[in-house]
């Protein structure tokens, strides 16, 4: 090209073009950079082959470069580390020979066998519906269900108990009235629960005339 040294080629059409032009003036494509570090780099390696990749390649190298400097660089430190650990510690005193430090293995631990207590076992229940013996001085109402005479009545008392907790009624008893200021003494009163009111009691009656017992009838009981 007239008028000055050629530089290089348009990368689009392979025309001649001189230092400092921007675009070609062929095909109007803008020229890689002729000016700073890159331009010149650029401008060294078309004097010396016949293509040009572009400007990108000049970054490409220089992130390579760095990679390979700091891969060098961590792999000599793990170098270092690792032999510095291998080495075996050694203790030196005067006149006298590197002896090499062991470390004692720490002594097993031994488990205690854990002492099992057996617990007691629990108190055996209750018989199911056994007779009911009234408290000692406790007040209350319950449901009389037969009176019999004291002098020829304990074993009728006892059957006519058992007669009515076989019919299914619960919490029969027999006590003397003679312990208690509330009724006539001389008889074996059969009951049928203890119950704090006589509204409560009252409500029971209906349960011992539906089990045979048509003439229980509610009564307090005074010690």
């Amino acid at each position: 090209m007239a008028g000055g040294e050629q530089d290089g080629r348009c990368p689009r059409c392979d025309t001649p073009y001189g230092g400092g032009q921007e675009y070609c003036l062929e095909c109007g494509a803008r020229l890689p950079s002729q000016s700073g570090v890159v331009g010149r780099l650029g401008s060294a390696w078309r004097r010396r082959f016949d293509w040009y990749p572009g400007d990108w390649i000049w970054p490409t190298l220089l992130a390579l470069l760095i990679a390979a400097v700091a891969g060098a660089a961590s792999a000599i430190w793990l170098a270092d580390g690792s032999s510095a650990s291998d080495k075996t510690l050694v203790a030196t005193s005067p006149g006298a020979s590197s002896v090499q430090q062991t470390q004692s293995a720490p002594e097993p631990t031994v488990t205690q066998p854990t002492p099992t207590t057996t617990a007691a076992p629990p108190p055996p229940p209750p018989p199911v519906n056994a007779p009911v013996i009234w408290p000692a001085g406790r007040s209350g109402w319950t449901i009389v269900l037969d009176s019999l005479p004291s002098p020829s009545g304990r074993a009728s008392a006892t059957a006519e108990a058992q007669r009515a907790r076989r019919s299914g009624m619960k919490r029969i008893g027999v006590l003397d009235s003679s312990q208690f200021s509330s009724l006539h003494p001389g008889y074996l009163v059969v009951f049928a629960g203890i119950y704090g009111s006589q509204a409560e009691a009252q409500s029971a009656i209906i349960d011992a005339h539906r089990h045979g017992f048509g003439g229980a009838y509610p009564r307090r009981i005074t010690p």
